[in-house]
Parts: C-alpha cells; sequence; structure tokens
C-alpha cells in the first residue's frame, strides 16, 4: 500500500536528511534509491548532491550529469549577471519509473587542486538558502555528503543543525567503520555543543554477512537500520545509472526503511548515549590489537640514502595573525583592520573576506559563520554585539550588522 504522508503546505520546513560514510560506500546508489522510494510513497523530495565529485543525482537522471551549483554561478558571475541566478538554473526534475517527480541539485566545488571542496559546500548552502530552500514546500531534502573528509565544510549540517537527522552508511571493513566511528564522534560534539542533528543509525551496505558492522553498532550504541546485501545484479544496475529498486528484494528493503522514516518508527536514539570508539576499543571489534611500542624513527642517514645530511631550509613560523591577514594584497585596509580586532578581540578567525555590491564588507568566520559589516564605521558598535552573541550562548550563522542599531542574526 502507498503511504499517505501529510500534505505539505507551502511556506514550510521540509525534513532535512544527511547521508554520510567513507567515499566510495555507496552513497549515492543509497540515496538515490531512498529518495526514489521516498517518492513513490508520494513525497516530495530534493536529493542534494554534498561532494565535489558532483556524481550523487547521476543516476537519479539516468546518467545524466547535472550541471552544479558552483559552475552555473561563476558562468553568472563571469558575464556579470549574479543577480540573474535562480533556483530553476541549479534545481533540475526528473521522473521516477514513470510514476514520481524528484528533484535534484549538485553543489559541487571547485576544479581540482584549484581550491576547498569544504568551502564551495557553504558556499552553496548559503546560496541555495537565498534562493528560499527552508521555505520550498518539500518533504524531504536528502542530503549526500563525502564523509571521510575532517572538514568543517563537510561538516555544514551537523555544524549549523541543517540536517535533521543522520544516516551513516558503513560496511563491514575497518577503513568504512573507522569513517562511521570519526563521523558519530563529529555528531556527538556538536550535539554536546547545542545542535539539534541527531544521528538515526547505521546503514550496512554490501553486506557480506560477517556482522562486523552490528559489533561495532552495538558498541557505539547505534541501531542497524538496514543491511543491504552484496549482489552482483545490482551493483551492474548501479553502474549502469539504473534503481536498484527494480529488483524486487531491494525495493523491499528501501520499501521498509522509507517507511520507517515517513512514520518515524526507526528506534530511537540519544544523542548522550552514542558512545563513539578509542582506538583500542576500535581495534577490538576487529579482533585486533595496537602493539604496545613506539617505532623506531628514520634516521638523517637513511632518509638521505646515506649522503651527508643537508642543512634544512630556514622556516619561518607565521603567528596566528599573519595567518588569519597574512599577504593578502586584494585585502583593503579597512577589511585588515577589521579582521584583525575579530581576532585580537573575539577570537573570531576570519577565512574568507568579500565586498558584496550592496551589503559591503562581508566576512566568513571559522568557515561557516557570515558576518556581513557593510563598513568599518561604527566597528566599536559591532564588535560589542558580536561580544554579546558569543556571551550568550546563542547558535548563530549569519549576521548583518550594517545597522548596529538593529542589527540581525540566524
Amino acid at each position: 500500500m502507498p503511504a499517505h504522508p501529510k500534505q505539505k503546505q507551502t511556506g514550510t520546513t521540509a525534513r532535512m536528511l544527511a547521508v554520510y560514510g567513507k567515499g566510495g560506500m555507496g552513497k549515492s546508489f543509497f540515496t538515490t534509491n531512498l529518495v526514489s522510494k521516498l517518492a513513490l510513497l508520494g513525497n516530495r523530495v530534493l536529493q542534494l548532491g554534498c561532494d565535489p565529485k558532483h556524481d550523487s543525482c547521476n543516476a537519479l537522471f539516468g546518467g545524466v550529469s547535472l550541471p552544479t551549483l558552483g559552475d552555473v554561478w561563476r558562468e553568472f558571475k563571469e558575464a556579470g549577471r549574479e543577480e540573474e541566478l535562480a533556483a530553476h538554473h541549479v534545481i533540475f526534475k526528473t521522473t521516477v519509473m514513470g510514476r514520481a517527480t524528484v528533484y535534484g541539485c549538485e553543489i559541487g566545488g571547485p576544479e581540482v587542486g584549484r581550491g576547498c571542496g569544504g568551502r564551495g559546500i557553504t558556499f552553496g548552502f548559503d546560496m541555495l538558502e537565498k534562493f528560499g530552500l527552508s521555505q520550498w514546500a518539500l518533504d524531504y531534502v536528502v542530503m549526500d555528503f563525502l564523509g571521510d573528509v575532517v572538514c568543517g565544510g563537510f561538516a555544514t549540517p551537523l555544524s549549523r543543525s541543517l540536517a535533521e537527522e543522520v544516516i551513516i552508511l558503513c560496511g563491514n571493513d575497518r577503513q568504512s567503520l573507522y569513517a562511521a566511528n570519526n563521523i558519530a564522534s563529529a555528531a556527538k560534539y556538536f550535539a554536546s555543543m547545542g545542535g539539534r542533528t541527531k544521528l538515526l543509525g547505521l546503514v550496512v551496505n554490501r553486506d557480506d554477512g560477517s556482522g562486523v558492522a552490528a559489533r561495532f553498532a552495538e558498541k557505539i550504541n547505534l541501531p542497524v537500520l538496514a543491511s543491504i546485501p552484496l549482489d552482483r545484479t545490482v551493483r551492474e544496475l548501479a553502474d549502469a545509472c539504473k534503481l536498484a529498486l527494480q529488483e524486487p528484494r531491494f525495493d523491499a528493503i528501501f520499501d521498509r526503511l522509507a517507511r520507517q522514516i515517513i512514520d518515524r518508527t526507526l528506534p530511537a536514539v540519544k544523542m548522550e548515549e552514542v558512545r563513539p570508539l578509542e582506538y583500542k576499543e576500535f581495534l577490538s571489534v576487529f579482533g585486533a590489537e595496537e602493539p604496545d611500542i613506539v617505532p623506531d624513527g628514520a634516521t638523517a642517514e637513511e632518509l638521505f640514502g646515506g649522503q651527508p645530511a643537508r642543512r634544512p631550509a630556514p622556516v619561518i613560523t607565521l603567528g596566528l595573525m599573519e595567518r588569519a591577514v597574512g599577504d593578502k594584497p586584494e585585502m583593503d585596509a579597512p577589511t585588515r583592520m577589521v579582521v584583525k580586532r575579530l581576532l585580537n578581540e573575539l577570537g573570531m578567525y576570519v577565512t574568507e573576506a568579500n565586498h558584496d555590491p550592496k551589503k559591503g564588507m562581508t566576512l566568513t568566520v571559522d568557515g561557516h559563520t557570515t558576518i556581513c559589516m557593510g563598513s568599518a564605521d561604527e566597528l566599536d558598535s559591532k564588535i560589542a554585539i558580536l561580544a554579546a552573541l558569543q556571551r550568550s550562548g546563542e547558535q548563530f550563522r549569519y549576521v548583518d550588522l550594517r545597522r548596529p542599531a538593529s542589527p540581525f542574526y540566524r
């Protein structure tokens, strides 16, 4: 029977799910089939690819590689048409199995080796929020995230509580479970800092029946939500950018999980009871032990292949201030002054500084918080407002200080 979720009304907030896991574990395969099943059960769903590889939605769109938000934005910017960029340029739609409409977007990132992928993700979310993401008449936004990179940008759904719930995809192998342990640690940390994101549990992909992931889940105190067996036919479907839902056994797995998500009948998880494992305890899951030894150090003679050791090149160590401001000729004097004062007086590390034609000086702090300063005028008042926000313990990700008499934050 089809599910009958509550009808979504325009202007309400979608339920936000994030899928994390080690690279190569099949997150895009899992996300695409879950999104498709949620849509087939009567929901309006957006799949959001949050990986610079931008291949999350390929199977959803039958093999089409979607233009990324980052690339489209750059095209508009180079053409001087930034203000014309709209949702329909970066959000696309398709039909699943001829029965349900689904939406897809690839945030993308910088070209390989030419920038920080985490910053690209943060920028992408900011753009989607400008387009009105929180007001779209969607039931679900399912985010497919790179999960084996320890980076503030890739932790955006956790640090900013953008994701209501997180599913960790893993296998029975040590590498993917090590990543799962790290993801759980990050989620628990942000929850302890007042974040609202909750872990739903683990999904075991390509399950070989060894039970290792189940043992890990029991130790970490998270449920296994589903086990997706290793299957050559389904792998070939995935490689051909087709849905696993074509196979009845796999359709049943995703149908059961999707209905549990819709009905909120998954096993309850209390974030304070999630217990990420220390390294020694983690190894014990695999019957391994860390030897109680310190490996021998490599000598200079060995490293230089028996040749005389060369004098090391002088190392210039920059202090925190120099790293924050550095030699950036594009940074004008007022911006440099603001950056220094934020660092000295509030401990705020500015990671990006821009000048918006409408908003003036706009700063990114610690890779995720946007502060719209406008100008360096009334700087004492603006810093006092930021200091008060810090002391209040309020969680904020955007602050508009252009008019200090009426500041705005969210």
